[in-house]
């Protein structure tokens, strides 16, 4: 897949001009899909200084991009001949409708192809909708899989410590340009 990536209020906390603090996950995230086999496109609103900052920003955390602000690497957008729309799979951005998942949940959904319709229906008939193989017991992925229990009340009878419905969750979410499922 080929997965459209905001900056400011996705990778990092929104402190734009400046870069914020990276939200917990997000570049393993990234990079674990990149192992994947997914492109990652940085779409953004920062252009000159700015976006050189935030590609240098992912890049000193070992995390590249397929492409920045376009579908396809070395497109120039000043150049007429290049449509402006995106060509993607999936949007993640802290500005769509529904909320942006923490980034164990976003993984999650991509990698099973589920939408927000198929999670909430797997949780309400309380059937496990994470997997998990017993194999991680430290590190990244243990960190990773104990976000995903904490964010499923039939895992751990609770929510995450923003709460369940947190002014964050509000205003954002992971989108899906086409296919079979909408996000």
């Amino acid at each position: 897949m080929i997965i459209a990536v905001d900056f400011d209020g996705t990778i990092v906390e929104h402190r734009y001009p400046e870069i914020g603090k990276e939200l917990p996950f997000a570049i393993e995230t990234l990079k674990r899909l990149q192992e994947d086999r997914h492109k990652l496109i940085l779409w953004t609103a920062r252009e000159g200084r700015l976006l050189d900052e935030a590609v240098e920003f992912c890049r000193a955390r070992g995390l590249e991009f397929y492409a920045v602000n376009t579908d396809m690497p070395g497109a120039n957008w000043e150049d007429c001949s290049v449509a402006r729309k995106l060509r993607c799979d999936l949007f993640i951005d802290d500005r769509n409708v529904g909320g942006l998942p923490e980034w164990p949940v976003i993984y999650e959904m991509i990698s099973r192809g589920l939408n927000f319709g198929d999670m909430l229906e797997k949780a309400s008939s309380g059937e496990d909708i994470f997997e998990d193989d017993g194999a991680v017991e430290e590190g990244f992925w243990a960190r990773f899989l104990d976000a995903l229990r904490g964010r499923h009340p039939s895992r751990s009878g609770r929510h995450s410590s923003r709460g369940r419905h947190s002014s964050r969750s509000s205003r954002s979410s992971v989108s899906r340009r086409r296919g079979s499922h909408h996000w």
